[in-house]
Protein backbone atom coordinates (compact mmCIF):
# COMPACT_ATOMS: atom_id res chain seq x y z
CA UNK A 1 0.00 0.00 0.00
CA UNK A 2 1.47 3.22 -1.13
CA UNK A 3 0.35 5.77 0.79
CA UNK A 4 0.25 9.37 -0.83
CA UNK A 5 -3.18 11.19 0.02
CA UNK A 6 -4.38 11.53 3.47
CA UNK A 7 -7.92 12.44 4.59
CA UNK A 8 -8.54 13.63 8.27
CA UNK A 9 -12.23 14.13 9.23
CA UNK A 10 -12.86 16.52 11.72
CA UNK A 11 -10.76 19.47 12.56
CA UNK A 12 -10.72 19.20 16.43
CA UNK A 13 -7.58 20.38 18.31
CA UNK A 14 -6.03 16.77 17.30
CA UNK A 15 -7.85 16.70 14.05
CA UNK A 16 -5.95 20.10 12.83
CA UNK A 17 -2.49 19.14 14.21
CA UNK A 18 -2.48 15.61 12.34
CA UNK A 19 -3.19 17.82 8.85
CA UNK A 20 -0.41 20.39 9.25
CA UNK A 21 2.03 17.92 10.53
CA UNK A 22 1.25 15.62 7.48
CA UNK A 23 1.28 18.24 4.76
CA UNK A 24 4.52 19.26 6.24
CA UNK A 25 6.06 15.76 4.95
CA UNK A 26 4.90 15.80 2.00
CA UNK A 27 1.74 14.13 1.73
CA UNK A 28 -1.81 15.50 0.13
CA UNK A 29 -3.62 16.25 2.55
CA UNK A 30 -7.36 16.50 2.23
CA UNK A 31 -9.65 18.20 5.31
CA UNK A 32 -13.48 17.83 6.28
CA UNK A 33 -15.50 19.18 9.12
CA UNK A 34 -19.08 19.34 9.09
CA UNK A 35 -18.93 22.62 10.63
CA UNK A 36 -18.20 25.44 8.21
CA UNK A 37 -17.41 27.91 10.28
CA UNK A 38 -14.90 25.55 12.17
CA UNK A 39 -13.43 24.41 8.62
CA UNK A 40 -12.74 27.73 8.16
CA UNK A 41 -11.52 28.82 11.23
CA UNK A 42 -8.72 25.83 11.29
CA UNK A 43 -7.35 26.46 7.05
CA UNK A 44 -6.97 29.99 8.29
CA UNK A 45 -4.47 28.48 11.63
CA UNK A 46 -2.93 25.41 9.96
CA UNK A 47 -1.76 27.65 6.40
CA UNK A 48 -0.51 30.06 9.00
CA UNK A 49 1.61 27.66 10.45
CA UNK A 50 2.45 26.06 6.78
CA UNK A 51 3.67 29.10 5.69
CA UNK A 52 5.45 30.32 8.80
CA UNK A 53 7.60 26.88 7.91
CA UNK A 54 7.67 26.57 4.81
CA UNK A 55 5.41 28.76 1.92
CA UNK A 56 6.20 25.84 -0.47
CA UNK A 57 3.55 23.33 2.18
CA UNK A 58 0.32 24.95 1.19
CA UNK A 59 0.71 23.20 -1.77
CA UNK A 60 0.08 20.19 -0.24
CA UNK A 61 -3.31 20.94 1.45
CA UNK A 62 -6.91 21.29 0.88
CA UNK A 63 -10.13 22.19 3.01
CA UNK A 64 -13.40 20.44 1.63
CA UNK A 65 -16.92 21.38 2.77
CA UNK A 66 -18.40 18.12 1.46
CA UNK A 67 -16.93 14.11 2.88
CA UNK A 68 -17.66 12.94 -0.42
CA UNK A 69 -15.31 15.64 -1.97
CA UNK A 70 -12.65 15.06 0.66
CA UNK A 71 -11.99 11.26 0.28
CA UNK A 72 -11.65 11.32 -3.54
CA UNK A 73 -7.86 9.69 -4.43
CA UNK A 74 -7.58 8.98 -0.85
CA UNK A 75 -5.07 5.95 0.54
CA UNK A 76 -5.53 7.13 4.45
CA UNK A 77 -8.46 8.45 5.86
CA UNK A 78 -7.83 9.50 9.52
CA UNK A 79 -11.27 10.39 11.81
CA UNK A 80 -10.85 12.74 14.38
CA UNK A 81 -14.27 13.36 15.60
CA UNK A 82 -15.76 13.39 18.84
CA UNK A 83 -15.10 10.68 21.11
CA UNK A 84 -18.51 8.98 21.15
CA UNK A 85 -18.97 5.47 19.81
CA UNK A 86 -22.05 6.03 17.60
CA UNK A 87 -20.61 8.92 16.28
CA UNK A 88 -17.98 7.30 15.10
CA UNK A 89 -19.84 4.30 13.93
CA UNK A 90 -21.79 6.72 11.41
CA UNK A 91 -18.94 8.59 10.07
CA UNK A 92 -17.01 5.40 9.33
CA UNK A 93 -20.05 3.92 7.47
CA UNK A 94 -20.16 7.48 5.10
CA UNK A 95 -16.53 6.93 4.50
CA UNK A 96 -16.51 3.22 3.84
CA UNK A 97 -19.40 3.45 1.36
CA UNK A 98 -17.64 6.88 -0.88
CA UNK A 99 -13.85 6.55 -0.14
CA UNK A 100 -11.85 4.43 -2.52
CA UNK A 101 -11.64 0.77 -2.28
CA UNK A 102 -8.09 0.45 -0.96
CA UNK A 103 -8.09 2.83 1.51
CA UNK A 104 -6.75 2.50 4.82
CA UNK A 105 -9.99 4.24 7.64
CA UNK A 106 -8.46 4.91 10.75
CA UNK A 107 -10.04 6.30 13.92
CA UNK A 108 -7.79 8.35 16.24
CA UNK A 109 -9.72 7.68 18.88
CA UNK A 110 -8.32 8.24 22.48
CA UNK A 111 -9.81 4.80 23.97
CA UNK A 112 -12.18 3.27 21.74
CA UNK A 113 -11.01 0.30 19.82
CA UNK A 114 -11.37 0.09 16.16
CA UNK A 115 -12.72 -3.58 16.63
CA UNK A 116 -15.85 -1.66 17.99
CA UNK A 117 -16.30 0.48 15.12
CA UNK A 118 -15.79 -2.49 12.62
CA UNK A 119 -19.03 -3.82 12.13
CA UNK A 120 -19.82 -0.14 10.19
CA UNK A 121 -17.82 -0.73 7.28
CA UNK A 122 -17.49 -3.56 4.97
CA UNK A 123 -13.42 -3.14 4.53
CA UNK A 124 -12.54 -5.07 7.85
CA UNK A 125 -8.97 -5.88 6.61
CA UNK A 126 -8.24 -2.23 6.37
CA UNK A 127 -9.27 -0.61 9.40
CA UNK A 128 -6.89 0.77 12.25
CA UNK A 129 -6.47 2.86 15.74
CA UNK A 130 -4.15 5.38 15.14
CA UNK A 131 -4.15 8.02 18.07
CA UNK A 132 -1.73 10.52 18.25
CA UNK A 133 -0.73 12.99 21.64
CA UNK A 134 -0.92 16.60 21.53
CA UNK A 135 0.91 18.65 20.78
CA UNK A 136 2.60 16.49 18.15
CA UNK A 137 5.66 18.34 17.42
CA UNK A 138 6.76 17.82 21.11
CA UNK A 139 4.88 14.11 21.99
CA UNK A 140 5.40 12.77 18.49
CA UNK A 141 4.30 9.30 18.93
CA UNK A 142 1.08 7.43 17.79
CA UNK A 143 -0.41 4.33 19.15
CA UNK A 144 -1.14 1.65 16.20
CA UNK A 145 -3.44 -1.16 16.88
CA UNK A 146 -5.25 -3.56 14.61
CA UNK A 147 -9.27 -4.87 14.32
CA UNK A 148 -10.14 -8.21 14.54
CA UNK A 149 -9.60 -8.58 10.70
CA UNK A 150 -7.23 -6.22 10.38
CA UNK A 151 -4.64 -8.03 7.08
CA UNK A 152 -0.32 -7.44 8.10
CA UNK A 153 -0.69 -5.33 4.77
CA UNK A 154 -2.77 -2.48 6.70
CA UNK A 155 -0.76 -2.84 9.89
CA UNK A 156 1.95 -2.32 8.16
CA UNK A 157 1.33 0.44 5.80
CA UNK A 158 0.27 2.36 8.84
CA UNK A 159 3.60 1.76 11.01
CA UNK A 160 4.91 3.12 7.89
CA UNK A 161 2.96 6.18 7.21
CA UNK A 162 4.05 7.16 10.94
CA UNK A 163 7.21 6.80 10.89
CA UNK A 164 7.33 8.95 7.61
CA UNK A 165 5.73 11.44 9.71
CA UNK A 166 8.51 11.32 12.12
CA UNK A 167 6.58 9.89 15.44
CA UNK A 168 6.84 6.55 16.96
CA UNK A 169 4.76 4.11 16.35
CA UNK A 170 3.67 2.95 19.53
CA UNK A 171 2.75 -0.77 18.22
CA UNK A 172 -0.14 -2.60 20.82
CA UNK A 173 0.17 -6.24 19.84
CA UNK A 174 -2.71 -7.20 21.45
CA UNK A 175 -6.12 -4.99 21.93
CA UNK A 176 -6.50 -2.93 24.72
CA UNK A 177 -8.79 -0.42 26.01
CA UNK A 178 -6.81 2.68 26.03
CA UNK A 179 -3.78 1.10 23.54
CA UNK A 180 -0.20 2.09 25.39
CA UNK A 181 0.51 5.29 26.81
CA UNK A 182 -2.97 6.63 26.65
CA UNK A 183 -3.79 3.71 29.31
CA UNK A 184 -1.12 4.61 31.52
CA UNK A 185 -2.00 8.26 31.00
CA UNK A 186 -5.65 7.72 32.13
CA UNK A 187 -4.70 6.06 35.68
CA UNK A 188 -2.76 9.31 36.56
CA UNK A 189 -5.50 10.92 35.12
CA UNK A 190 -8.12 9.45 36.92
CA UNK A 191 -6.69 9.49 40.42
CA UNK A 192 -5.81 13.17 39.88
CA UNK A 193 -9.59 13.61 38.94
CA UNK A 194 -10.59 12.09 42.35
CA UNK A 195 -8.23 13.85 44.13
CA UNK A 196 -9.78 17.12 43.24
CA UNK A 197 -13.10 16.33 42.97
CA UNK A 198 -13.18 14.49 47.33
CA UNK A 199 -11.07 17.89 48.51
CA UNK A 200 -8.30 15.78 48.91
CA UNK A 201 -5.80 18.45 47.66
CA UNK A 202 -5.55 21.58 45.59
CA UNK A 203 -4.73 21.22 41.60
CA UNK A 204 -2.04 23.37 42.12
CA UNK A 205 -0.34 21.21 44.51
CA UNK A 206 -1.12 17.84 42.10
CA UNK A 207 0.60 19.81 39.31
CA UNK A 208 3.50 20.62 41.18
CA UNK A 209 3.98 17.41 42.69
CA UNK A 210 3.90 16.19 38.90
CA UNK A 211 6.78 18.55 37.81
CA UNK A 212 8.89 17.87 40.64
CA UNK A 213 8.34 14.26 40.33
CA UNK A 214 8.86 14.01 36.00
CA UNK A 215 10.34 17.08 35.18
CA UNK A 216 8.04 18.00 32.84
CA UNK A 217 7.03 21.38 32.33
CA UNK A 218 3.18 20.63 32.80
CA UNK A 219 1.18 19.00 35.32
CA UNK A 220 -1.98 16.22 34.69
CA UNK A 221 -4.74 19.32 35.40
CA UNK A 222 -3.00 21.60 32.91
CA UNK A 223 -2.37 18.95 30.55
CA UNK A 224 -6.51 18.27 30.75
CA UNK A 225 -7.59 21.72 30.00
CA UNK A 226 -4.87 21.38 27.08
CA UNK A 227 -6.81 18.51 25.70
CA UNK A 228 -10.17 19.86 26.44
CA UNK A 229 -12.31 18.92 29.17
CA UNK A 230 -15.46 17.98 27.01
CA UNK A 231 -12.88 15.15 25.50
CA UNK A 232 -11.73 13.90 29.14
CA UNK A 233 -14.98 13.41 30.13
CA UNK A 234 -15.64 11.64 26.81
CA UNK A 235 -13.09 10.02 27.17
CA UNK A 236 -13.67 8.74 30.96
CA UNK A 237 -17.01 8.19 30.12
CA UNK A 238 -15.94 5.24 27.44
CA UNK A 239 -14.07 3.25 30.35
CA UNK A 240 -16.78 3.83 32.64
CA UNK A 241 -19.10 2.17 29.79
CA UNK A 242 -17.03 -0.16 28.93
CA UNK A 243 -16.83 -1.79 32.63
CA UNK A 244 -20.13 -0.58 34.22
CA UNK A 245 -17.37 0.09 37.72
CA UNK A 246 -19.00 3.26 39.39
CA UNK A 247 -15.51 3.92 40.52
CA UNK A 248 -14.69 4.43 36.48
CA UNK A 249 -17.21 7.13 36.04
CA UNK A 250 -15.70 10.54 35.73
CA UNK A 251 -16.73 12.64 38.90
CA UNK A 252 -19.96 14.91 38.84
CA UNK A 253 -17.73 18.19 39.39
CA UNK A 254 -15.99 17.52 35.43
CA UNK A 255 -19.52 17.52 33.93
CA UNK A 256 -20.57 20.55 35.77
CA UNK A 257 -17.61 22.52 34.19
CA UNK A 258 -18.67 21.59 31.17
CA UNK A 259 -21.88 22.37 31.48
CA UNK A 260 -20.43 25.85 32.33
CA UNK A 261 -18.45 25.71 29.03
CA UNK A 262 -15.33 25.77 31.30
CA UNK A 263 -13.91 23.44 29.03
CA UNK A 264 -9.88 24.05 28.80
CA UNK A 265 -7.50 26.39 27.04
CA UNK A 266 -10.12 26.27 24.10
CA UNK A 267 -12.46 28.20 26.36
CA UNK A 268 -10.17 30.56 28.21
CA UNK A 269 -11.51 28.57 31.53
CA UNK A 270 -10.95 25.18 32.63
CA UNK A 271 -8.64 24.16 35.74
CA UNK A 272 -7.37 27.43 35.05
CA UNK A 273 -7.82 30.92 33.30
CA UNK A 274 -5.64 31.15 30.48
CA UNK A 275 -5.50 34.13 28.01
Amino acid sequence: MNIKTVSIIGVGFMGEQIAARTAIHGYVVKVHDIDQENLKKTEKSVRRVLKRKNPEFLQNIFFFEKLEDALIDADLIIEAIPERLELKKEIFSKIDKMAPKHAIIATNSSSIPVSKIENAVERKDKILNIHFYAPIPVRPMADIMKGTQTSEETFNAGIKWIKSIECEPLIVKKECLGFVFNRIWRAVKKECLKIWAGGHADIETVDKAWRIFTGMNMGPFQMMDGVGLDVVYDIEMSYYKESGDPDEKPPEELKKMIEKGELGIKSGKGFYKWR
